[in-house]
Formats: C-alpha cells, structure tokens, sequence
C-alpha cells in the first residue's frame, strides 16, 4: 500500500490597510473660505491705503487711519475701564445701549406679532389700522423723542419708547403679510381637527408666517440699534450715542471713528444673530 503525503498549502496573511483618514479641513472648504474671505480684505485694505493717502495731505479735515489708532489707541486697548459717572470705556457704554436695546426690542416684538396676526386675520381691522400704520410708520425716530420726553420725564422709558415705536412697524407689516399668505389647506385642515383659537394661533399661523415674521424682526432690530444711537445723543447719560456726541463736543474726531466702527459692527452681529435664530425656528417648523 502506497504512502501518500499530504503537503500543506503555505498560509499568506494579508495585512488590512488602515482607512484613511478624512482631512479636517478640505480643499474645498478651503477655497470657500478664501472666497468669502480675502475680497472683503482686500477691499478694506484698499479702503484704508485710500483714506490714508487723502487725509494724511495738510489741512484734511479727517484724521488718517495710522493718526485714528495713535490717537485713540488707549480706548481700543481698555473698553473696560470706569472711572464713574459718564467716564466709562467703550464697552459700558454699548452695553447700556445694548440693553435698552433689548428692551425695547422685546415689547416691540411681542406687540408686532400680535398686532400684525390680528391685522392679517381681520379684514375689518385691517382696513381700519393699516392706514394709520402707514402713516406713523414714516414719522422719523427722532421727532417721537420731544413727546416721548414729555410723556416719561426720564431719558431711559423716553428712549426705549423711541426703539419700541421705531422698530414695531416692519414686524406688524411682515407679520399681516405672512398670516395672509397662509395656505388655505392649512385653515381647511385646522378647521376638520377644530382647533380652538390659541391652538391654531401657536400651531398653524406662527409655524406658517414665521419666515415673514423674522424679515420683518431683522429689519426692526436694525432700525432699533439706528433709533437708540440717535435718541442718545439727545438724552445723555451712558450708550454710546451719548459717547459719539461727547466726543464731537471734545473734538476727539478719532474717538468717534472708533466708535462708528463698534457701531457697524453690532449691527452686524445683531441682525446676524436674529438671522440665525430665524434658521433654525423655521427649519423647525419646516420639519415638524
């Protein structure tokens, strides 16, 4: 009997590679970044060549960017610094604005909301507000002040009714508009489930007029932050309107520049901000 032998195949192990890792930052991204970054750079760096090549001739009325930060350089470095009374840096001064700001703000868009949805579901009242909205709302912020200091006898109430009468408007009007726009689906379908008032007023009129509601609320918080810079101006105290019309009456144009530049920037953050929050309210309503 024959033996046979058996040979055993070698075993080839193969080693798995190790995924790759994907790139914290891609090329695309990259790329998007740079074009939303560097035009708005490069813009403001000619911006700044220009005016410092026009101002830096005698006799400019306006200081040069490089005089503006040697000037002003301490009120840039320590916003934070209290001497008491109106002696205060940048940052108590845009807080005090801020905050009456918000104030204002918030009764404006509660009222708002509430007016506009009761224009826009009443024809009656509609037709019978709609006009004299339309006319106060082209009155100036600036001509309420005198009657709103007769009212109040105080600069703080007199300037948040300035930022509540100035910024109410754009939200009744955009809130009338989106509860008119309303799909008349969406009133048939409450009408079968007969939801009562409030429930069809939280459940179907603000998930559906929500993207006008936050046009309209973007729109007041910029007209708010132009109303209480200018009503500062008028009633002294803390708020970086009072700080502008200090310095001009100091001659400190450089200060003032400076505090322009604040000034656009929490406008900016503000009208972000309310954009953002409106992202994600109607992405919420959009997915419910």
């Amino acid at each position: 009997m024959a033996n046979t032998s058996t040979i055993a195949a070698p075993v080839v192990t193969v080693k798995a590679s190790k995924p790759k890792r994907a790139p914290l930052v891609t090329r695309s991204t990259l790329n998007t970044i740079a074009k939303n970054l560097i035009p708005p750079v490069v813009v403001l760096i000619a911006f700044l060549v220009i005016w410092e090549l026009l101002c830096s001739r005698p006799g400019a009325g306006l200081p040069p960017p490089s005089r503006v930060v040697t000037e002003a350089w301490d009120l840039i470095v320590d916003p934070f610094y209290d001497n008491g009374g109106t002696d205060k840096g940048l940052f108590w001064h845009i807080l005090a604005s801020i905050q009456r700001v918000a104030l204002g703000f918030a009764l404006a868009t509660v009222m708002g909301i509430l007016v506009g949805t009761l224009i826009g579901q009443s024809e009656w009242a509609m037709r019978g507000l709609d006009p004299i909205f339309q006319v106060l709302r082209t009155i100036p912020p600036l001509a309420w002040l005198p009657l709103s200091l007769a009212a109040f006898r105080d600069g703080q109430p007199s300037a948040i009714f300035v930022i509540f009468i100035t910024s109410i408007w754009p939200i009744i009007i955009n809130t009338a508009v989106g509860i008119r726009n309303i799909p008349q689906d969406y009133r048939n379908v409450s009408a079968v489930l007969r939801l009562n008032p409030l429930e069809f007023f939280a459940k179907i009129m603000l998930p559906s007029a929500a993207p006008y509601i936050f046009t309209g609320l973007r729109i007041g918080v910029g007209l708010s932050w132009l109303a209480i810079v200018a009503a500062e101006m008028l009633i002294g105290g803390v708020g970086i309107g009072f700080f502008i019309w200090d310095a001009w009456n100091s001659s400190h144009i450089s200060e003032i520049i400076v505090a322009l530049v604040y000034v656009g920037l929490i406008g900016f953050v503000l009208d972000r901000f309310v954009a953002f929050v409106g992202t994600l309210v109607t992405r919420g309503t959009a997915t419910a």
